[in-house]
């Protein structure tokens, strides 16, 4: 059997674990990142599914708790503080630091190309031609598309593609748990805590320290609060300290001052105390407006697009790494089972994600838009429990 070579354009957590599952069924592949450093989130916390964790579990030989936190509850909390509702359920927690950094160790150095901008692709001869900024053409027998909400090879194949935003954006923040004090750390350190506001919610997790550290007391405690900001409004909200106009976010120290400062005074009005003293000791917090994307083909020729790239989902089910995860699972899996006959596995990996990133952005749609705009979302609703294929799934 003999196996593709493969173009993977991102390095992100889709990207390299795309690449790292292609590799092991023996496709000769190389990763092209645009940056010209090694990737960096500032330690941004998320939840991970089974998914996300599949490829150090399995593969390289981790535990899972080596490489993520563990809660076993669920809380909700009042604006006084009371428990509103708690119930048990196991979820676990990492830092996207943390799972690059385990992934791009396992990743040969020297197929991890920075400062490798696609700026064109073009089928050709049976492959896909690729030109990038420095000049350089290659080619490779599939291309793999992993570069992210943002995705300019997506712009390429469906100009017709734009982003849709949700209407509201997430303030994220971590704080070093070590600092908090000894009322709220009680609070909050083993559970992920919810509180539920009028078309908001915040929800608060701890996850690894920078070092990838585990051990209660030296994790970080991560928020994440999202919060409505009208869509005429994005463009000045998104406008960073320096008044550059951002697309996406604003990163830690671009936040303009008089927004944190908005932002803290309201924690402290209607937070319940645990998570208002969390939120506003958050150094330095950032933002990600949310968005929605939905693609109507993940394969063009022998080109393909995964993770953010083909579908951008809400949050809310915490699935968005897990379903990047899954399209290169599934992609090695239908590539070894088509004897790496590209034009055969393609159409069929093509069905089965499609249909999943479809039903995905529709639950987290309708996730968000009930929390935020809906009037309808309650303390305990099934349709927060975390999972991919569905609550719990």
């Amino acid at each position: 059997m003999t196996m593709p070579a493969v173009a993977v354009v991102g390095g992100s957590l889709g990207g390299l674990t795309a690449a790292l599952l292609l590799r092991d069924a023996g496709c000769d592949v190389t990763v092209y990142e645009r940056s010209q450093a090694a990737l960096e989130a500032r330690g941004a916390g998320i939840a991970v599914l089974d998914q996300t964790l599949r490829y150090p579990v399995e593969r390289l030989g981790l535990a899972p708790e080596e490489i993520s936190t563990r809660t076993d509850r669920v809380r909700f909390l009042e604006r006084d503080g009371s428990i509103a509702l708690e119930e048990r359920r196991p979820n676990r927690f990492s830092a996207w630091n943390t799972i690059y950094r385990v992934l791009h160790e396992a990743f040969p150095a020297s197929s991890y190309l920075l400062g490798w901008e696609l700026t064109a692709f073009a089928a050709e001869d049976g492959g896909v031609r690729l030109t990038f900024g420095n000049g350089e053409v290659r080619r490779a027998d599939l291309l793999v598309c992993a570069d992210g909400i943002s995705s300019a090879s997506r712009l390429r194949m469906f100009p017709e593609v734009a982003p849709g935003y949700a209407g509201y954006v997430g303030w994220r923040g971590t704080v070093p748990e070590a600092t908090l004090s000894a009322a709220t750390f009680e609070a909050l350190h083993d559970a992920i805590t919810y509180q539920v506001l009028p078309d908001s919610h915040i929800l608060v997790y701890p996850i690894p320290g920078p070092s990838g550290s585990v051990e209660t007391g030296t994790r970080l405690m991560n928020m994440v609060w999202y919060r409505n900001v009208p869509a005429s409004q994005l463009p000045a909200f998104l406008t960073d300290r320096d008044g550059v106009r951002r697309e996406v976010s604003l990163p830690p120290s671009q936040v303009r001052p008089e927004q944190v400062d908005e932002m803290r005074r309201f924690a402290e009005r209607n937070l319940a105390p645990p998570i208002a003293e969390m939120v506003t000791s958050v150094a330095e917090p950032f933002v990600q407006a949310v968005f929605d994307i939905e693609v109507p083909r993940m394969a063009v020729g022998r080109t393909c697009l995964v993770g953010d790239a083909a579908f951008a989902v809400r949050p809310h089910a915490a699935a968005g790494t897990a379903k990047a995860a899954e399209d290169g699972w599934v992609l090695a899996e239908e590539l070894v089972g088509a004897g790496g006959q590209v034009d055969l596995a393609l159409p069929r990996w093509e069905r089965r994600q499609l249909a999943l990133g479809a039903r995905l952005l529709a639950r987290t749609r309708e996730i968000g838009d009930s929390s935020q705009f809906g009037h309808d979302f309650r303390p305990g609703d099934p349709r927060l429990v975390f999972g991919l294929y569905g609550p719990g799934r």
